[in-house]
């Protein structure tokens, strides 16, 4: 049975349950509220009958000194009882009137017994039998006559009954429109709630495959700094999704572009290597004069789709560094390897002018030799490649700002606004009429700006007609990510 009640409990909706203990807890004070109420009534009516039996005793004081018994007016319902206690047992006088003595008058000679004993006036509350509940008070009238005055407690009985009904009456009525407008301002309240609740509904129901953006936000302004609270992170929350949906889409697309276009790229080497195998296979048995040519074409077909795979296969471990680094750093002058950098240039593009300024001294840094020079040996070559025959190239290695810079520049025709944003993207030829055979595969940028983050450093590009510099920025810390 608990158990329902509380699955039953748990499947209410939040306003009605907020209603529910709001009404609980009201209870809980009008309980306490009327208890307290209650009480300090009862006290209040027997401290005020209190002070009737004590100024009734001290009128009838005089008639009983006077006759020797109580005479005169008396009130209805009340009993008398005089007692002689000089020889210290309490002795009943004969009343005026038998009527002013109940059928049990035990109770009054313990109390008249009990003044004797203490001295001092004696106030209890008896059941009289046959009568119902009555205040007791016993007091000296003179040494060694007591006087004992009972007076019902009905009316006391009947007040605190009566104000125990209103109580519950207007209690249950104001817990009941407590808890029915405390509903209706709850629901009112927490309407931005269950708007929000409809707003996750709704992109539940889209199709977040089609678009990268959610189409909804909640916007409405009601309920409170809590709710407004709740509403900004919501929004906010929504807002985060939106650009992981959309760095998730550009991610896809640009692994749809990827794998398309290194398929591209190793199907023209491979469709290659299979011609001139058909050519060699021929040659070899009509025209071995051609065979050493068509083998010479197959190896520099395999080796060209060699240094592709290989460019793929850094660029995917630089991708992963996280769970196998491809860079083995050691203490290396950069001056120096900019130096080997040149010289290789030089004998590869002796038409190109190169000119070096790398300064006297030493520019030591903790890095991988070997990647930062096929950094340097991408950038040189690409300066060659994609420009004419006779142009100035020039290689400078400084130091500023707590960084090294390489600043690799020539004075080719630049490279296009459109195009300077992506030319560190794989496979993304500036010219895309130009050949394979010159133009390369399009991932030496790549790399280079992969090798480059990988040691902690930056690769930007500046560029207009006339001038083109790729700078290379290193922490001096040489600390690699």
């Amino acid at each position: 049975m608990i158990a329902r009640l509380k699955q039953g409990y748990r499947g209410m909706r939040l306003g009605t349950r907020l209603a529910l203990g709001l009404g609980a807890v009201a209870l809980v004070v009008f309980a306490v509220v009327g208890s307290a109420l209650t009480m300090y009534m009862r006290d209040y009516l027997s401290a005020q009958l209190n002070e009737q039996l004590k100024i009734a005793q001290i009128a009838q004081s005089k008639s009983i000194a006077d006759y020797g018994t109580l005479q005169g007016k008396k009130y209805y319902r009340w009993y008398y009882a005089v007692y002689d206690t000089s020889g210290g047992t309490p002795v009943l006088r004969k009343p005026e009137d038998p009527g002013d003595l109940p059928k049990d008058i035990d109770d009054f000679t313990l109390v008249a017994k009990a003044l004797t004993v203490e001295g001092t006036e004696v106030t209890r509350t008896e059941h009289l039998q046959g009568q119902g509940q009555y205040r007791l008070r016993a007091c000296e009238v003179e040494p060694g006559v007591v006087l004992v005055s009972a007076a019902p407690m009905d009316d006391i009985e009947d007040t605190v009954g009566r104000l125990i009904t209103v109580q519950v009456f207007t209690f249950v009525l104001a817990l009941m429109a407590l808890v029915v407008f405390g509903r209706a301002m709850l629901r009112r309240g927490l309407k931005p709630l269950s708007d929000m609740a409809h707003t996750a509904r709704g992109i539940t129901s889209h199709d977040l495959t089609d678009s990268a953006r959610l189409p909804v936000r909640h916007d409405n302004r009601d309920g409170g700094p809590e709710v407004e609270e709740l509403r900004t992170a919501f929004n906010t929350m929504l807002e985060h999704i939106d650009d992981a949906f959309a760095v998730r889409t550009e991610a896809e697309q640009r692994l749809r572009r990827f794998v398309a276009d290194a398929s591209h790229e190793l199907r023209t080497p491979l469709m290659s290597v299979r011609g001139y195998a058909d050519l060699f296979q021929y040659a070899a048995a009509h025209s071995p004069e051609e065979r050493d040519k068509h083998l010479a074409r197959l190896r520099a077909e395999a080796a060209r789709m060699g240094v592709l795979l290989d460019d793929l296969l850094m660029l995917a471990r630089l991708d992963a560094a996280d769970v196998e680094t491809p860079l083995r750093l050691e203490e290396t002058d950069l001056v120096e390897l900019a130096r080997q950098a040149t010289d290789g240039f030089r004998a590869g593009h002796p038409d190109r002018p190169l000119t070096v300024v790398t300064g006297s001294a030493p520019v030591r840094l903790h890095l991988d030799p070997l990647r930062l020079r096929q950094v340097l040996d991408n950038l040189l070559t690409n300066a060659a490649v994609h420009t004419p025959p006779g142009t100035k190239v020039s290689l400078e290695v400084v130091e500023e700002s707590g960084a090294a810079e390489v600043r690799i520049t020539d004075s080719g025709p630049g490279i296009p606004a459109d195009d300077q944003e992506r030319v560190f993207d794989r496979f993304y030829r500036v010219d895309k009429a130009r050949s394979r055979d010159r133009g390369g595969s399009g991932l030496g940028l790549a790399v280079a700006h992969s090798l480059v983050r990988a040691h902690g450093g930056t690769i930007t590009l500046t560029s207009r007609p006339g001038t083109t510099t790729f700078t290379v920025r290193l922490p001096l810390s040489g600390a690699a990510s």
